[in-house]
């Protein structure tokens, strides 16, 4: 393509934070007419760039004399080692009457919190953790969905200088018990019950065997979420919400700790083992997100900000930051189908969402299902959307400009929970090139690594690193005491150089293209191949609704083995599976082409929403799966054991 899908206007880009950011820069930094130039600047001076970025965007707190100690190793480098700050401080800087929450769900629930009153309901949260003793280092937890009270908690908590763990409802207990139990926290908020999908599912069971099964926990809050009158089902150290929070507290006392005291302990996907509990610092996790929220994604008061979420996934993390911005964070609870199909741009327009993220699998979904939000919605206040959890592929771009928004600063951004953040994210001074991430990120050294260590060329494909210090780095791995796990986790690969386990490439326009998990990768004939750049083949098609690939060990090689969704009422027969082969032999190579190709009713996917090659990779080999309580569906690994075409 010699033209890109979209090019910001010359207003639009002098109008843009970053462009301002830049003009604030010391003299001799380039100008944001050259983000290139800009990045690199960033890359080559830490110091001056990150103290810039505290000061552009405000930060709250002392950042103290040192910006940068250690900066020549990789782990070991501290960012702003003398700087004391709480990270709900900044969250809840704003306090006037302008709207913070705005929640929905897929029953039609609607609440709205402003600025004043969410601090309101933090202070007296706040007071009564205090007054269980809840205090600096602490764990809280919380087993919520995305209603307005999981944020009160995480920022009472962090208030206190408390740190902040949660997972997701819609993980059974011992998925909890694997990751909760490893931190032991002190206190956990829960819902009585919660709806997805038009089906009621209720908690306090579960809560029961998480109780019983950590036993740190002195205090159980059970905030009433379906039912208004819901008590704590005879829990023996249960209140309710309003019990708890009960008392006439009207200040924060906000603790004002290091740069790197902990503020959220998040849990590694936990399909190959125990999951890892990654410990992000406050100070790291809040000036990285301002940075990726304020210069990269151009937010401001005046914006209405979405992310579709649930509290287990890393991108809730950084929607909570969206307050630290003062513009209005949307909560959504249920699915993004109902009640209607068209519900994530219905609520677009309702409320006046500006900037929007959801997942890659949600537009192509919104694709087969043949929405085509540009005629049935209005979508005028639609300036970004921004899309993870997944490759987007080209044709998915191509989507969006055609039938959602044409006048739109498309994002696909790529980062993960291990950074909490982004490595490749959007650029609102950059065009948008077809199938690519714009940009990456200020302040973050990214490399494409070939496999002996040494930098790949523009276009060539290879491992995406970082290869210097970047304050989003974990402070540590929960109870990994001599930071043997952290280091293997990362830093293996290539010595003193950040190995993300993406398989990507850099373009001629300075974007990003990402193939897929390089733990993933199809490696037939020794040639690796990224699997999404054959599901991007194959989901074009429209029988096909998605797919899983992986390779299997066949004859002392790899061969690549395809499984397809149909949908509904579709079998693979002889035709299909020819033109799917075509498919991906046309627009590929022919080492892409499966050799054998599968249908199956369901696709296993962790609680996150995520595709789970590695776990199918593992049933069809004959080997265990390590922690099925990660899988939203365990259930679906059944389908891929004994097949009798992958033993012939």
């Amino acid at each position: 393509m010699t033209e890109p899908l979209w090019r910001p206007g010359a207003a639009r880009i002098a109008a843009s934070k970053l462009a301002q950011f830049a003009e604030s820069l010391p003299a001799g930094a380039p100008g944001a007419d050259d983000y290139e130039a800009l990045w690199a600047w960033s890359v080559d001076h830490p110091e001056a760039f990150w103290r810039a970025t505290w000061d552009y965007c405000g930060v709250v707190g002392a950042p103290g004399e040192r910006v940068l100690a250690d900066g020549d190793r990789m782990p070991g480098a501290r960012f702003f080692p003398d700087a004391r700050l709480n990270f709900a401080e900044n969250l809840l800087r704003f306090r006037d009457a302008r709207p913070a929450i705005v929640f929905r769900n897929e029953s039609g629930l609607a609440r709205e919190l402003s600025y004043a009153e969410l601090y309101a309901e933090v202070a007296r949260t706040a007071r009564a953790l205090k007054d269980l003793g809840i205090g600096p280092g602490d764990r809280v937890a919380g087993f919520m969905p995305n209603v307005p009270e999981t944020a009160i908690a995480m920022l009472a908590a962090t208030s206190l200088g408390a740190i902040w763990s949660s997972c997701s409802p819609d993980f059974g207990a011992s998925g909890v018990l694997d990751r909760l139990g490893q931190v032991r926290p002190k206190v956990l908020f829960c819902v009585d019950a919660y709806c997805y999908n038009g089906k009621t599912h209720g908690c306090l069971d579960r809560v029961r065997d998480i109780v019983s099964g950590i036993d740190s926990i002195e205090r159980v809050v059970v905030c009433p979420y379906l039912n208004e009158t819901a008590d704590t089902g005879d829990i023996e150290c249960a209140v309710t919400f309003g019990a708890f929070t009960d008392n006439d507290a009207t200040e924060v006392a906000f603790e004002r700790l290091p740069f790197d005291h902990p503020v959220y302990i998040l849990y590694s996907s936990g399909t190959t083992g125990v999951p890892k509990c990654i410990t992000h610092g406050a100070g790291g996790t809040l000036l990285q997100h301002l940075k990726e929220l304020v210069l990269h994604t151009d937010v401001g008061r005046d914006d209405v900000v979405f992310y579709f979420t649930t509290c287990g996934w890393m991108m809730w993390n950084w929607l909570m930051s969206t307050l630290a911005t003062g513009a209005t964070m949307v909560l959504w609870e249920g699915s993004p189908f109902k009640p209607r199909r068209t519900a994530m741009f219905d609520l677009v327009d309702e409320v006046g969402i500006t900037v929007f993220g959801t997942g890659a699998k949600a537009i192509a979904a919104w694709e087969k299902v043949g929405l085509k939000p540009r005629k049935t919605h209005d979508l005028s206040t639609l300036r970004s959307l921004l899309s993870t959890g997944s490759v987007l592929a080209p044709e998915g771009f191509d989507y969006v400009y055609r039938d959602i928004q044409p006048d739109l600063c498309l994002s696909s951004i790529s980062g993960g929970t291990d950074i909490v953040s982004c490595f490749a994210l959007g650029c609102p001074v950059k065009p948008v090139w077809r199938g690519e991430l714009q940009c990456r990120g200020l302040g973050m050294a990214v490399e494409i690594r070939r496999d002996d260590g040494s930098p790949a060329a523009v276009g060539e494909t290879g491992e995406l690193c970082c290869a210097r210090p970047f304050p989003s780095m974990p402070v540590k791995f929960w109870n990994d005491p001599d930071g043997a796990k952290y280091r293997a986790a990362y830093f293996d690969t290539f010595p003193g150089t950040w190995a993300h386990g993406d398989f990507a490439q850099l373009t001629e326009h300075g974007g990003v293209v990402i193939y897929g998990r390089s733990d993933a990768t199809l490696n037939p004939g020794g040639v690796r191949i990224g699997t999404a750049e054959i599901y991007r083949q194959v989901e074009q098609l429209d029988e096909v609704l998605e797919s899983v690939c992986v390779g299997q060990d066949w004859e002392d090689d790899v061969r690549v083995v395809l499984f397809v969704r149909l949908r509904e009422g579709l079998a693979l027969d002889a035709d299909l599976a020819d033109r799917i082969r075509t498919t991906i032999r046309a627009n590929t190579t022919p080492r892409h082409v499966p050799a054998v190709i599968l249908q199956v009713p369901d696709i296993p996917r962790t609680v996150s929403g995520k595709i789970t090659e590695l776990a199918v990779r593992d049933v069809i080999h004959g080997r265990a799966v390590k922690n099925t309580d990660a899988l939203a569906n365990p259930e679906a690994l059944d389908l891929y054991r004994d097949l009798p075409e992958l033993s012939t």
